[in-house]
Formats: structure tokens, sequence, C-alpha cells
């Protein structure tokens, strides 16, 4: 729109900004997410006074799979996310040396591209948890096993429980641990999250192996929710858990 009411071609505007026609083609029917770069100089070509740059947040997120842009969007509208983990670190603990070791073991093997977009999809969601805002609270159960396992070599690990114990001096945020020596354990059916919305209902998340899931049925919501007081009754209250990942911080 900006472009035809300047009067210039996809030609001539790709000429001005330092593209091909092709690109600015590509750009204006969809098929092609354009760079912060693009933006910019489309919108100081066009006289557009902020308005075509502004768009750089929205087109950064279409960037991202539609999961995790659907889970990010539940994330922001929730006042209290729950979440249990017992395979790695939950994704909005996670340090970009560890998710980057987390994308890297995938097989098969996603491309460079692939791994930088899903990275930069991950740390987009952590925001969320910046320490900048009350709301929502977080509850972190992890079994013992994501805090031992070394995932991307002893560095990183070490890296990834100083995380942990920093998030988890924040006020809204309870962190817990679940020994490996409890007979008891109510997760052994794997990781799963409740997201609790502002307007009052409940979300359900999973993902195991190549599957992604939202769950919205009151009965299984009500099944997630049983099991999460379970697990949340048998793991370490949260200060006992800092201190047990002091204490796996020292033998790492």
């Amino acid at each position: 729109m900006y472009r035809e009411r300047k009067g210039l071609t996809q030609a001539e505007l790709g000429a001005a900004i330092g593209y091909s026609e092709e690109q600015v083609s590509s750009v204006e029917r969809g098929r092609r997410a354009p760079k912060g770069q693009f933006l910019d100089a489309a919108d100081e070509a066009l006289d557009a006074h902020g308005v075509i740059a502004a768009l750089k947040k929205d087109v950064e997120e279409a960037r991202y799979p539609k999961k995790v842009r659907d889970l990010a969007k539940l994330e922001s509208e929730a006042v209290e996310i729950c979440s249990y983990d017992n395979s790695v670190i939950n994704g909005l603990l996670q340090t970009e040396e560890y998710l980057r070791a987390v994308f890297g073991s995938r097989r098969p093997a996603f491309t460079e591209e692939e791994v930088e977009q899903r990275v930069a999809a991950r740390l987009a969601r952590q925001r969320i948890i910046d320490g900048k805002q009350m709301i929502p609270a977080f509850s972190f159960v992890h079994d013992e096993a994501t805090l031992r396992r070394r995932v991307g070599g002893r560095m990183v690990m070490r890296r990834q429980l100083e995380r942990l114990l920093e998030v988890g001096q924040m006020r809204n945020v309870e962190i817990q641990v679940l020994p490996l020596d409890r007979e008891d354990n109510a997760g052994l059916g794997g990781p799963f999250h409740l997201l609790r919305l502002k307007e009052g209902s409940t979300v359900g998340h999973n993902e195991v192996q190549r599957f992604s899931r939202l769950i919205s049925e009151p009965k299984e919501i009500q099944v997630l929710e049983l099991r999460y007081g379970v697990i949340r009754a048998q793991a370490l209250p949260p200060p006992e858990s800092l201190a047990f990942v002091e204490k796996v911080l020292g033998e790492t």
C-alpha cells in the first residue's frame, strides 16, 4: 500500500532499498518473512513514519513454528503456569547453551537454520519470566534426573543449575525437585504443563517425541490437575529444593 502510494514499482523499491524485485514481491505476497533491515529500509524509502518498521516484532514471531506461537500466546494470557519435567530442564528456564544442546541432540538432526529458528523462538518465550512483572505465577517441578543429566557437558550444566538457583529467588517462582529415591512418583507418565488463564479456564500442554498437543477437555484437565497436585506434594518444598540444586551443582 505504501509502495503504491509512493508510485513505485516493486523493482524500483527493491533498487532503492538494496533488494531484488523478486524479494520485494515475495514479501508482499507473504511467501517470505522480511528481515528487520528490509522493514527499516522500506519504511524510510516509502516515508511510512515508523508504521512499517513497527512490524518487526510481529514479523519476527511469524518465523517461529506455529505450535510455538500458539503456546507463547497462551503463556502470555496465563495467570499461573505449572510444569512437571522429568527429562530435561523446562524450556522457560533453559540457558541458551543448554537449549542449543537440547536441539543439537535431536535425531534426525535439525539443519543450522532450523536450530537458529527454534533457539530464537524459545528465547523469545522466556521473556515472560524476566522478573519485570509478577504475573504470571510459576510452579516448576523437576525430576532429579533433569538436574543430573549433563546436557551439553559439565560447564553447560553448571551454568544451567546456576540459572535455576537465580530464577528460584524470584517471588513469583517456585521450583521443586522430586528426588529419585521417592518410592512414589505420580509423574512417571511423562512431562506436562498447565496454564491457568485470566478468564478462569485451564489449558494443558503435552509434548512427547514428535507430537505437541494442547488439552482443553475438562475431564482431561481434571486428571492433570489432580496429578500435578500429587507430584507437588511428593516433591521437596521450594527452600529444600533450592538447597538440593545447590548440592548437585557442587557435585557437577
